[in-house]
């Protein structure tokens, strides 16, 4: 049985992985088949990495659950010498850019920190394989587009654009994306990294926009928008990135960077008001109509990026394309939030409240 390690795979992203790979849905990755691969999750449970979001897949035999930190460099070496992996798929990371802005520090320790030291488990394994094995071996680093920074009206990113990252958050994944890059240049650790642009789906926490206007919307309360609402984003949904990753694993080249955009532009405020538009159809004892007259502007965040796009061909020459167009994968989404509104409450049963961060401590007018 050949194995996998996915670190962070209780989060968003992570989980919705890990349920692709043991589900059957993945084709032949060059490492095994989706029903013969044994996975290895590692993940902290920080807030919004959540057993919940794994449900079944604990009972499955493949699935080897172990809470723990990347940055715990004993334990990863000694998984990576117990298990064997053939991959490690990185996705562990702090991701909310508000949370970024109000606590940095965390952010450095996970992202940039965390990845070193994940680097130097792996490094440390690789270079002891046998020869089969070590050629074998791939290392796939998830990013974001966030390190790019802002584009202006036109245009989009290409995997040699150079880092501009505006906020804490995406200076900490730029820093871990040199550090992965410098262990395929300096020591020849097989290291792929991934840019996605931003997703969508199940099991997203809900801090992050979408899930939080679903279930703000079911509720009657306010649907908050940053400054004017022009802010202009590229979705994914979910599965497309899964697929993606999976592709990168079997076909990617080590010491590549791969962009997986969803080539979906919107602006924040249209995908608030198409959100309203199909909450209002799917759920007819919505308590407030019209849903967009709870749409509320709210102070701007501290340095937001103004637009992301990916330009995504390299992964179109891999034969990969998102086949989830984005109304199609928003009501899928609604309607998961909507069927799953027990596994929203308990997630959020911490700290979260779904209340304004990101404001750092400073007062704003709105």
């Amino acid at each position: 049985m050949d194995t996998i390690l996915v670190t962070g795979g209780a989060g968003f992203i992570g989980s919705n992985f890990v349920r692709y790979w043991l589900q059957g849905r993945a084709g032949n990755s060059g490492i095994a088949t989706a029903n013969e691969a044994r996975l290895i999750n590692l993940d902290k449970l920080t807030y919004a990495g959540n057993l919940d979001s794994l449900g079944e897949l604990l009972d499955d035999p493949r699935h080897i659950f172990v809470q723990g930190d990347i940055g715990d460099g004993p334990l990863v070496l000694r998984l990576l010498e117990t298990y064997r992996p053939s991959a490690i798929v990185n996705f562990a990371a702090e991701s909310h850019v508000d949370r970024s802005i109000d606590g940095p520090a965390e952010f450095v320790q996970t992202n940039v920190v965390g990845t070193f030291r994940l680097l130097e488990a792996a490094r440390t394994y690789w270079v002891n394989l046998p020869s089969d094995e070590k050629e074998r071996f791939r290392f796939v680093h998830i990013s974001t587009d966030e390190v790019y920074g802002s584009l202006g009206p036109e245009g989009k990113f290409h995997e040699d654009t150079p880092y501009a990252p505006n906020s804490p958050y995406a200076a900490s994944k730029a820093a871990a994306d040199h550090f992965a890059r410098a262990y395929w240049k300096t020591y020849g650790l097989p290291v792929m990294i991934t840019h996605s642009s931003n997703n969508y789906g199940p099991y997203q926490f809900p801090e992050k926009l979408l899930p939080l206007m679903i279930l703000n919307a079911v509720e009657g309360k306010p649907l908050p928008v940053y400054g004017d609402g022009q802010n202009v984003r590229d979705w994914l949904y979910v599965e497309d990135h899964c697929r993606a990753i999976e592709l990168v694993l079997n076909l990617g080249r080590p010491g590549e960077t791969y962009n997986i955009g969803g080539d979906c532009e919107r602006t924040n405020l249209a995908v608030v008001e198409t959100i309203c538009t199909t909450v209002e159809r799917l759920y007819p004892d919505l308590p407030h109509r019209p849903c967009r007259s709870l749409i509320t502007f709210v102070a701007d965040r501290p340095g937001h990026d103004r637009r992301y796009a990916l330009d995504a061909s390299k992964m179109h020459h891999l034969g990969w394309q998102p086949t989830v167009d984005f109304e199609t994968g928003l009501e899928k989404t609604v309607r998961w939030y909507l069927e799953n509104r027990t596994w929203a409450e308990r997630v959020t049963s911490g700290k979260y409240r779904r209340e304004r961060l990101g404001l750092g401590g400073l007062i704003h007018s709105a």
